[in-house]
């Protein structure tokens, strides 16, 4: 899978292959909603247990999505950070 590095960017196609490697048993369910609902990088970095919920995930994984989508704001926040502060941010770090 060759998704563009920047959540904020990625299309209703990379968002479905997304979802078919990190969450496969849960593909089915996932994957109707992101093409019936049009869901691309931006509106996959806003949903919250209550959007999944209402797409039929339930139990342990509705953990699991959860927890890849807020790992998913993080790399987005942190490809901001790089791209407002002119520098990367790990050598940012370094420089401490």
């Amino acid at each position: 899978m060759s998704l563009p590095k920047r959540v904020s960017l990625w299309t209703m196609e990379d968002v479905f292959d997304w979802v078919k490697e990190k969450h496969p048993y849960q593909k089915s369910v996932l994957q109707l909603a992101i093409v019936k609902h049009d869901i691309s990088g931006p509106p996959l970095l806003m949903m919250g247990e209550h959007q999944l919920e209402r797409m039929g995930v339930k139990g342990e994984h509705l953990q699991d999505i959860l927890l890849d989508i807020l790992r998913l704001r993080v790399q987005e926040k942190l490809e901001n950070i790089n791209i407002f502060s002119g520098e990367g941010f790990y050598s940012l770090l370094l420089k401490r």
